[in-house]
């Protein structure tokens, strides 16, 4: 059986198997970075479009738990301003969100005794430290995946040494398992320049 040459996984438009240019799937990770408000108060509206303007970020405004719920279900946000006067008045609809959070950083808020200041500094506050365990997650991973990929990669090489060494193994096989071999080395230089 022939193996396919790499440039027939390739179409025109491809940098690789796994990328075109060109196609769309880029622009779909970058996410849109929201702020959820929940509050009755009858400044809901205000603050929603306060915060909006001195952040940048995309705010939507909930004026109970349900509707707060119903949004969080439906999007993703980087932030959650809770106003502490619904969690102390309706405390089972309050876990309800709490299960809805996912990875939105919660900031509680008297919006009784708060003024527009206070609530900008610890919204901002949150977003900073939303980014800084972002960054951390994603250094970790990015380090977990070359830890493995290292192990891999020594495994197959070995591996490819171990077949090239087999006596009588006919020619164009062990082309292949060169070409596997320098293949695996190209990776791991790659790996240890990043």
């Amino acid at each position: 059986m022939a193996f396919p040459q790499w440039e027939e996984f390739l179409a025109p438009d491809a940098v690789s198997p796994f990328y075109r240019k060109g196609s769309a799937w880029p622009l779909k990770c970058k996410v849109r970075s929201m702020i959820l408000l929940i509050t009755p108060s009858a400044r809901g509206q205000q603050c929603a479009e306060c915060l909006q303007a001195e952040t940048g970020e995309q705010t939507h405004w909930a004026s109970n738990l349900q509707e707060a719920a119903g949004r969080l279900r439906e999007e993703t946000y980087s932030a959650t301003v809770i106003d502490q006067f619904l969690l102390e008045t309706e405390p089972e609809d309050s876990s309800n969100i709490v299960e809805h959070m996912g990875t939105t950083f919660p900031v509680y808020i008297n919006f009784a005794v708060t003024g527009m200041d206070r609530l900008l500094r610890e919204v901002r506050s949150a977003l900073h430290r939303r980014k800084r365990e972002e960054t951390t997650a994603r250094r970790a991973v990015v380090e977990q995946m070359r830890y493995e990929m290292r192990e891999t990669l020594t495994a197959l090489l070995l591996s490819c040494e171990l077949a090239m060494s087999v006596p009588d193994v006919p020619g164009p096989a062990i082309e292949r398992i060169r070409s596997i071999d320098t293949l695996a080395r190209e990776l791991r230089l790659r790996l240890q320049v990043n």
